[in-house]
């Protein structure tokens, strides 16, 4: 859940004359990007996260002073008399039949976040996770990963508890208390190792969004406590 420093990173390619691609798997949608004040020249992104879309769906954002090259080539429905790949942006990168339910989802998502405001959620998000790692740090035996402060951080708390494998915390949550969280090396098991979460299973995950309350949070807490207490 930690919030890294990408503005920094930025001035670091900036000065090296690379290139900066950012995953905002976790914080578009959810936290204030700014391309061009961040150094960021490309930012792959999904739909179903933070932008609120359907699975299935996502984004690439390119600076116009970055040439990309396809990896993938057929017919794109634009050009079609030519037997090369268009050159054109982005027809050229989106060979095939392009899913637009998703899309027209993916639309509805980016819409309603610009109604509401990013800063918006952020706050939202803020208020929802510092109740979370408030309320679970207070419980003997978790122990909870990632940055101290709420603001240095994404609503994804990811903690473990005691003696206890996470898959079991996850299915006890969902099946005895209605919580549902995601236990597991969450693609990443390099930071699991990191944190020293690997050899157990990886940790369990619990991450608010701009549609939950805090009673959900608070049921959460009671939930992981009883757990605890065994």
């Amino acid at each position: 859940g930690a919030l890294q420093p990408i503005a920094d990173l930025g001035e670091i390619s900036r000065r090296a004359g690379v290139l900066l691609l950012v995953d905002a798997a976790q914080t578009a949608g959810v936290c204030p990007i700014h391309m061009e004040a961040m150094g960021i020249h490309l930012l792959a992104a999904p739909g179903h996260k933070g932008l609120l879309g359907p699975q299935g769906t996502g984004v690439l954002l390119v600076d116009p002073a970055v040439e990309l090259r396809p990896i993938r080539e057929g017919g794109t429905g634009a050009h079609s008399r030519s037997l090369e790949q268009p050159a054109v942006f982005p027809e050229g990168f989106e060979s095939g039949t392009l899913n637009v339910p998703g899309i027209a989802g993916l639309a509805a998502g980016v819409a309603f976040l610009a109604a509401e405001s990013v800063a918006a959620v952020r706050r939202r998000e803020l208020e929802l996770s510092t109740a979370l790692l408030e309320g679970l740090r207070a419980i003997p035996g978790v122990t909870v990963y990632g940055p101290e402060r709420p603001e240095d951080r994404i609503g994804v708390v990811a903690f473990n508890l005691e003696g206890m494998d996470p898959g079991e915390v996850e299915a006890r949550l969902d099946e005895e208390f209605g919580v549902v969280g995601r236990a597991g090396l969450h693609c990443n098991p390099g930071a699991h190792a990191a944190l020293g979460t690997l050899d157990r299973g990886g940790a369990m995950r619990l991450s608010p969004g701009y549609f939950t309350t805090m009673a959900e949070i608070e049921a959460a807490v009671k939930g992981v406590e009883r757990i605890a207490q065994g």
